[in-house]
């Protein structure tokens, strides 16, 4: 389904992070709409409608650039491979996501309904909501199932990092819905490196590497490089999770702090916090009835406890890591670039 993508000699980073993006969107495309639903009932094709929205229709496409330019950096030039991994990649990320709301009760995803919402129907079904989950749940599944197909017959280089990386997410989310363990330092850090720094930024690399045939060595240099950077744009989107500009993330700005999220930014003010300050902290941190005027009050007291200043030096931290290695390790020049200007794009960004 994906055609030859030959670079001009002359493309620039710039241009071959749209081809290929575009690339994934119309792959991504044309997979769903030669996988209609296999029974004839307008629900499921609904499903199946809304399933491909949220799928087509939004989204940076980092996991997939991420894999393209891990296969350039090996010396890769089998295009149409790449985008078929990134594809499915996005994919599995799709179902994640759509879970993911679920389990955090978000309203919101990327500024529309989330999926788990837009099947909840109130004037079709009486039990709007159980069914919106449920049915929420499988879309997902089959967004997943989907994944492994797209994926196909892969070396069992690339299956096997795959298959690592589905191990490592699901365990990151797990830790992560322990909320009632309370915010913890290590315990947030140990969330994102496997939440997110693997599966955001390491593993998508290191498949692209390995389609390409990547020797160890570069494997995992991709590592030392992809896990500082893919911590660094967690910290970054804990920030934007509330101090970020709903108009410009899509989401509201409280549903990190009403949910509870025991993320560094809040386990480092709970550690620094004191007297009133901490007591509004246990109070409405994780509390449903949380409004806009509490938030604001938490967000001040994150400001002054410093846990916001701490935390943007720990980005800074692990961007100078992650470019270090990038600057030293033995990839292709244009795979280089691509990678120190997606650097800046993941942990410099708004939304």
């Amino acid at each position: 389904m994906a055609a030859e993508l030959a670079d001009p000699p002359e493309e620039s980073v710039t241009a071959a992070i749209d081809r290929v993006r575009s690339s994934v969107d119309a792959l991504l495309a044309a997979f769903i709409d030669a996988h209609p639903a296999p029974v004839a009932d307008p629900e499921l094709a609904e499903g199946h409608r809304l399933l491909k929205e949220f799928v087509v229709k939004g989204g940076k496409r980092i996991r997939p650039l991420l894999c393209y330019w891990g296969a350039r950096g090996a010396g890769g030039t089998d295009d149409a491979a790449t985008v078929a991994a990134g594809a499915a990649l996005e994919l599995y990320h799709a179902g994640l996501l759509i879970h993911d709301d679920i389990m955090d009760g978000s309203e919101l995803r990327r500024g529309r309904p989330t999926l788990h919402r837009s099947l909840a129907r109130p004037t079709k079904h009486p039990v709007a909501e159980p069914f919106g989950h449920c049915a929420a749940v499988l879309l997902g599944v089959l967004a997943q199932a989907w994944a492994d197909e797209l994926l196909g017959a892969a070396d069992p280089a690339v299956r096997a990092l795959f298959n690592q990386m589905r191990g490592e997410v699901i365990a990151g989310q797990y830790l992560d819905v322990q909320t009632h363990l309370g915010p913890s330092v290590d315990r947030a850090l140990t969330v994102i490196r496997f939440k997110t720094a693997k599966y955001t930024v390491e593993r998508p690399l290191q498949i692209g590497g390995a389609l390409a045939g990547a020797p160890g060595a570069l494997l995992e240099s991709y590592s030392r490089f992809g896990l500082p950077m893919g911590e660094a744009f967690q910290l970054r989107d804990d920030i934007l999770g509330v101090f970020g500009d709903p108009g410009i993330t899509g989401k509201p700005v409280t549903d990190d702090l009403r949910e509870g999220k025991a993320t560094v930014l809040i386990a480092l003010a709970f550690a620094e916090a004191t007297g009133s300050a901490l007591h509004l902290l246990r109070t409405w941190h994780g509390n449903p009835d949380l409004d806009d005027a509490r938030a604001a009050d938490l967000r001040q007291v994150i400001v002054e406890s410093r846990a916001l200043t701490r935390v943007e030096s720990m980005i800074d931290g692990r961007v100078r890591t992650g470019l270090e290695e990038l600057r030293t390790c033995a990839i292709d020049e244009d795979a280089r670039q691509a990678l120190t200007l997606m650097a800046g794009q993941l942990t410099h960004r708004l939304a």
